[in-house]
């Protein structure tokens, strides 16, 4: 937890110093005066402050984010005392619509290339690494079978499309199946197209521990006999691969429950295949009244499944020069993806918006023992989420004010200063509602989940 808050501290006070930057450069480039450049709220008082030229420089108490204070400009501070002077040549109102328009871009600029940069250095750090989801033997392993069947995915369906695009990683598949409306699978050799309910992120958001309902199929392994098993000494060791119950093959491990059922309270032969064993072994079981041989079955990895034919893992590297459109088609696509998902918040048949988190929900997005590439990673995604936030067409945000300046342009008339003063203050209070709400949500999964 100590290191997920030091974490999400870390990634949100770079992210809003640079976003800030982002305003107080080109306001300076054309010679708009910044008064103060603040870290955090400093409401009545600033744990740090310090004047240097024209510009306070501080840190605030209140971490909800960060401001830079431009002359001449309605924003948070509501400075009606300057705004009532006649204009200074310095101040922002001053300055031509054009610059200003720059200005109240910046920031969300910054977000959007700082995210791509983050994106460039990992692809060339790291590459790219992904199961392949066409690779799957057997197709999928619903797991949580109550989920699966409200979308309409059976154990052994390849998934093969999202609203018509094909999906190459089976890492994409959950997020994918959020965003999208239609689904295209194939069953039994027969393709099958199929509407996504409307309501289904309310289904994962309802039991969160279920989310990842989906996984790929998987061979039965042994992993433990315990001591306590009715079949300790019947001969089954740790990395037996159980292929036959009975007379039933069994190519994968959701096959045996069912296979096993049969021979409740009763002895039955098994067949298991062992490392370095050119022949299957026979093994005489009992099974459980409760349909059970008394194993516990090995968790085998990815990488081991890949080795046994289970799956594919494909690897990408990138030099310099090719990372650099790799990072940029990783943040126009996380930037797509994450405004399909405001599509749904705001849909309210969806029950997307019960899913909206505050704080806590964004600080749990980071690990909970650091590791550089998940830090960045995140840090790049909750950039990408604040260059979209901010660029809303709300009062008080970056996007409210460019609304403004862009009604200027059209008409060629300014907006008066009352209406500047009533739009921050309504968009002050609906930043502030959502605020509340998406806080209040963290701390209802807190309390009753």
């Amino acid at each position: 937890m100590t290191v997920q808050i030091i974490q999400f501290f870390v990634s949100l006070s770079l992210l809003i110093v640079l976003h800030e930057f982002g305003h107080f450069i080109p306001a300076r480039l054309f010679g708009t005066r910044v008064e103060k450049f603040f870290l955090f709220f400093d409401i009545k008082f600033a744990l740090f402050k310090k004047k240097i030229g024209d510009t306070e420089y501080g840190i605030g108490w209140l971490p909800l984010g960060g401001y830079v204070k431009i002359s001449g400009m309605i924003d948070e501070s509501m400075d009606k005392a300057q705004m009532a002077e006649e204009p200074k040549p310095w101040e922002f109102r001053s300055k031509p619509t054009w610059q200003r328009l720059i200005i109240m871009l910046g920031g969300v600029t910054v977000n959007f290339l700082l995210a791509v940069i983050i994106y460039i250095g990992l692809a060339f750090a790291y590459g790219d690494e992904y199961i392949q989801n066409d690779s799957l033997k057997g197709g999928v392993w619903v797991v949580e079978e109550e989920i699966g069947s409200k979308i309409g995915i059976q154990t052994g369906d390849e998934i093969v499309a999202v609203d018509g695009e094909p999906i190459d990683s089976f890492n994409a598949v959950f997020l994918e199946l959020i965003n999208g409306n239609e689904l295209t699978l194939r069953r039994d050799g027969q393709l099958i197209t199929q509407p996504i309910p409307v309501d289904f992120i309310a289904t994962l958001i309802e039991d969160e521990s279920k989310a990842r309902f989906l996984s790929y199929r998987l061979p039965f392994i042994v992993g433990q006999v315990p001591e306590d098993s009715q079949n300790v000494n019947s001969g089954l060791q740790p990395e037996d691969q159980i292929t036959r119950i009975g007379d039933t093959p069994i190519a994968f491990f959701d096959e045996a429950k069912a296979v096993i059922a049969r021979y409740s309270g009763q002895e039955t032969t098994v067949s298991v295949q062992r490392k370095d064993e050119a022949f299957e072994t026979q093994i005489r079981v009992q099974v459980s009244d409760s349909a059970t041989i008394g194993v516990i079955p090995a968790a085998a990895s990815a990488y081991r499944l890949a080795e046994m034919g289970y799956l594919s893992i494909q690897t990408q590297k990138y030099g310099f020069f090719e990372a650099i459109p790799a990072g940029i088609n990783t943040g126009v696509s996380t930037l797509s993806s994450y405004v399909k998902q405001f599509k749904k918040i705001v849909n309210p048949s969806t029950g997307a918006y019960k899913g909206v988190g505050g704080f806590a929900a964004i600080g749990s997005m980071f690990p909970k023992v650091w590791d550089w590439r998940s830090f960045w990673s995140t840090t790049a995604l909750i950039s990408i989420i604040l260059a979209f936030m901010n660029v809303l067409p709300i009062p008080a945000l970056d996007g409210g004010h460019v609304v403004f300046l862009l009604y200027e342009m059209i008409s060629g008339r300014k907006p008066s200063d009352k209406a500047l003063e009533i739009g921050q203050m309504i968009g002050f209070a609906l930043i502030l509602a959502l605020v509340i709400f998406a806080n209040g949500n963290d701390l209802f999964r807190f309390l009753f989940k």
